[in-house]
């Protein structure tokens, strides 16, 4: 079944079957008529006849770096709403946080007719990211990092950092801190340069051997904190990068028979769900990443229906959620 046939069962010409199924103008009567043969065969235009005769695929790629992260799946959840209501399918890659497969699938979205648009959740934006990017023949959005190439959404790092630092530092005199590597701007960069700008308005040095590097994970957590427990025992706090290497400490500190918040208080960010139920409830900061999601999919679909591609920049807010393992 093809548009010809539907034309001569409806009665009516190619090019008014055509208008019909790309929303132009066709009569009332006409309009019923093809729509008839369309229940009754079950006729489905094809996409790709679709793209080749529009230039558009109403597809959007989606490139994550961690597809079982508690953040990115409440950005995701945040982008696709958007665009379903917009008329836009889905292609989300996943890249398990390998730089270079980001890249691949830049340069993939690059060629033609795979996609209208592409939301790039960055880890890195590397020079090979930027070539990649400034190739695209598409609009981008850049998510959770703050770009200059095009236009990004991005969460207050350095600020919700210093803020949850403080939190600490109510009560810790001997402050250590896991982070995650600097090749990650936001996390890596600004979240360790919050916490050093924190301590150093509350007066208190930081040794080198009370700062650790750990992966995004709860293992590597409390492989850290482990670590800081023997390399750095007087600390009286753990500040984490991520809510996911607190909770990796706390359960060193458990282990080693370290009382949270009495002996050693524990903060994190993210606001993951499992903040509110480990023990003690943990003290991190409520980034928006599904409002950022949303806000993302919207600046991008502007972009695709027409709105001048001129880059923008878009800072989220955040809360500090004070729990238990904190005083």
């Amino acid at each position: 079944m093809d548009i010809n046939q539907i034309a001569q069962m409806a009665g009516v010409s190619r090019a008014t079957v055509s208008r019909y199924l790309n929303d132009g103008y066709v009569s009332q009567e006409k309009r019923a008529a093809i729509r008839r043969v369309i229940e009754k065969t079950g006729y489905v235009p094809s996409q790709h006849a679709k793209t080749l005769r529009t230039g558009k695929t109403n597809v959007v790629g989606i490139i994550i770096p961690k597809i079982n992260s508690a953040s990115v799946s409440r950005m995701v959840a945040g982008i696709t709403p958007v665009l379903n209501a917009a008329g836009y399918q889905v292609l989300l890659a996943n890249t398990d946080n390998n730089a270079s497969r980001e890249v691949d699938f830049l340069r993939f979205f690059s060629e033609k007719n795979q996609v209208d648009g592409v939301i790039l959740i960055a880890t890195v934006i590397t020079d090979a990211h930027r070539e990649a990017i400034a190739a695209l023949p598409v609009p981008i959005v850049v998510l959770d990092q703050d770009v200059d190439c095009c236009s990004c959404v991005f969460q207050n790092d350095y600020e919700a950092m210093r803020e949850v630092a403080g939190v600490a530092l109510r009560t810790s005199r001997r402050p250590a801190y896991i982070g995650v590597f600097e090749d990650d701007v936001a996390v890596g960069q600004m979240r360790r340069r919050g916490f050093l700008d924190a301590c150093a308005e509350a007066g208190v040095e930081v040794p080198e051997r009370a700062m650790r590097i750990a992966q995004f994970t709860v293992d590597s957590g409390y492989e850290q904190a482990e670590a800081l427990l023997e390399d750095y025992p007087e600390l009286d706090g753990i500040v984490c990068a991520t809510d996911a290497i607190a909770y990796g400490a706390l359960t060193c500190l458990r282990e080693y028979g370290h009382r949270v918040p009495e002996d050693v208080v524990v903060t994190g960010i993210d606001d993951s769900e499992i903040s509110q139920i480990v023990t003690p409830t943990l003290t991190t900061v409520h980034h928006p990443y599904k409002t950022s999601g949303d806000a993302a999919a919207k600046l991008l679909v502007g972009f695709m229906t027409g709105e001048e591609y001129v880059p923008r920049k878009l800072k989220m807010g955040y809360e500090v959620m004070t729990r238990n393992s904190t005083r």
